[in-house]
């Protein structure tokens, strides 16, 4: 069997056989030798590892970490051991943010890396301080010091990184010490492991599953009669998702959208470092109901943590005999927001730049290697379980009046108790301040709100009492996406925050598309510039609006309007 054969319909291909040197295939370019060193090291890396191009960026990863970079032989080395084009591998590595590919010539860079979030939350908190001081204190040569978007922990702002050790509440002289004491790896907080969460009766529902108690229809039945929708964002009827995946010919997939890059959001990973399986159990009740063969959890480098959980907790999984061995198949992305697009998550997920595609064909009918792939967020899946033992009357009941189910919303900003609130949906922003935030932080007066994140707008105090719910906020421009809260005060400027918006989606447009590559850096100058009322500004809006492939540059444009339309006076100047 080739070594490029379809992985799903062959996930046991051995890696090429050791003994002797391969002669050279002709995959780097012409003209430059394969370091046989590199070749060496790259096999040892892989070791028995299949060498599929889905596999493409964890073995770059594997690199990355064991050499602290991408060193161009390794690189060529890597392309020759996966039978791939030069080009291609490159095209990867240089795609994402967190590989760093040091090309011939060039000096690799400083042994530890220092990440300080530049989102919207961190610069409110003093992030450019922040990251101007470690600049400033630490030696260049052992260190560096980079800016970095949003890291999912925007109710501790401002936050850093450390290798892979996150630091809340950061000051320049607490990140200096850690920096010098050596331990830059991830911090595993307490969460509920296998057998606490049986101990409670998990897993309940999957047994019924799977011994044929709970089937297709009476699950679709209890979840569309719950109202359980989408939260990552769209919103979508999640029986109905089921339905169109089903309707497809098998084998089908499942892909879980653990890439949670939209600044403000963090509900995902709350969940994930506390009850991790609440969700991996949602999980695999989706799978069944669309007869998944295989599930990709894709979830975003920023995670280190809880990476560790679910590493251990799948294989607890396994060893109970829970799930089946390597059914689920964790994927670490590599730093790109545009990977929470569903489709561009499965690009990524084949090995491949996480670039948007075109639709129709949409993922459930043509997904993961052509096949028809089930995509859900991982809070979906967490309520899973619990309708299914509790009723979906006890979950649709929870919304206020005209609205159904509790929603996991992240507030940030300037709030007392900023966090994961669970509160009804249909909530408004008063309510969430006052009744779930303690209010607005001491010394803070409310002046304008994020009501879903930098794509979903900004809205004034004003409108106060407008339901945070699909469906109530997009005739004012804006949308609640995935209730990632973000609350300004007067002593924040709202133009200020629109141009932090705008900067992040031009850093994170994937290049594809000529009015998302262009707009976006075109309008963040126009409104630097204080140009927020030229009309050039809005003709840029409604391209990236019109034509813009996915939903990132349809969206950059909501801030921008947002502050035109409501604030006046107030923008920048």
């Amino acid at each position: 069997m080739s070594d490029l054969a379809d992985p799903v319909t062959d996930r046991t291909m051995p890696a090429p056989a050791k003994g002797g040197r391969r002669k050279r295939r002709g995959y780097g370019p012409k003209g430059r030798d394969l370091d046989p060193a590199a070749l060496d090291e790259v096999q040892a890396l892989l070791g028995d590892r299949p060498r599929r191009h889905d596999l493409l960026i964890e073995f770059l990863h594997l690199i990355q970490d064991k050499y602290g970079c991408l060193h161009a032989r390794h690189l060529m080395a890597l392309a020759d051991e996966m039978r791939l084009a030069q080009a291609e591998v490159y095209e990867v590595a240089t795609f994402y943010a967190h590989f760093d590919v040091v090309r011939e010539g060039e000096a690799p860079p400083a042994p530890l890396t220092i990440r300080v979030c530049d989102s919207l939350p961190c610069m409110m908190k003093g992030a450019d301080a922040l990251h101007d001081a470690l600049r400033a204190d630490l030696d260049p040569a052992a260190i560096r010091v980079v800016r970095a978007p949003c890291m999912g922990r925007c109710d501790c702002a401002p936050v850093c990184e450390v290798g892979h050790r996150h630091v809340d509440h950061a000051i320049s002289e607490t990140v200096g010490e850690i920096a010098g004491a050596g331990h830059h790896h991830p911090d595993v907080p307490d969460y509920q492991d296998l057998a606490a969460y049986r101990a409670e009766g998990g897993y309940a529902q999957w047994d019924k599953v799977r011994a044929g108690a709970l089937d297709y229809k009476t699950v679709s039945g209890m979840v569309s009669e719950a109202g359980l929708r989408g939260l990552g964002g769209a919103g979508f009827p999640s029986s109905r998702k089921w339905e169109f995946v089903r309707a497809g010919a098998a084998p089908r997939l499942m892909c879980v959208n653990g890439d949670e890059g939209e600044p403000g959001t963090f509900k995902d990973r709350y969940y994930l470092e506390t009850r991790p399986h609440q969700f991996l159990e949602g999980m695999l009740i989706a799978a069944s109901m669309v007869e998944a063969e295989h599930i990709y959890l894709y979830l975003r480098d920023e995670y280190p943590a809880a990476r560790e959980i679910l590493l251990k907790e799948i294989a607890a999984l396994e060893e109970a005999g829970l799930v089946a061995r390597d059914f689920i198949e964790l994927r670490r992305g590599a730093g790109a927001y545009i990977c929470g697009e569903e489709s561009a998550l499965i690009e990524s997920v084949e090995g491949k730049r996480g670039l948007p595609r075109h639709r129709p064909p949409y993922v459930a009918s043509v997904g993961v290697f052509g096949r028809p792939t089930l995509v859900h967020n991982i809070e979906t899946l967490y309520w899973i379980p619990a309708i299914l033992a509790n009723g979906a009357e006890w979950f649709s009941s929870q919304g206020k009046p005209g609205h159904k189910g509790p929603r996991s919303y992240s507030v940030s900003g300037r709030v007392k108790n900023p966090g994961v609130k669970l509160a009804p949906s249909g909530v408004t922003i008063r309510e969430l301040i006052e009744e779930h935030c303690g209010g607005m932080a001491d010394g803070h007066t409310f002046t304008a709100y994020l009501p879903g994140g930098a794509s979903g707008g900004i809205l004034p105090a004003s409108m106060d009492d407008l339901p945070l719910d699909f469906g109530h906020l997009e005739k004012h421009g804006c949308f609640v996406g995935s209730h990632a809260v973000v609350v300004l005060s007067d002593q924040d400027d709202v133009g200020g925050a629109a141009i932090n918006l705008v900067k992040f989606f031009e850093d994170e447009s994937c290049g594809q598309c000529t009015p998302c590559r262009i707009g976006c850096e075109k309008a963040v100058k126009l409104m630097e510039a204080g140009r927020f009322d030229d009309p050039l500004l809005e003709d840029l809006c409604q391209a990236m609006a019109d034509a813009s492939i996915c939903g990132l540059g349809q969206a950059a444009p909501n801030p921008i309007r947002s502050v035109t339309k409501f604030f006046g006076e107030e923008k920048t100047a």
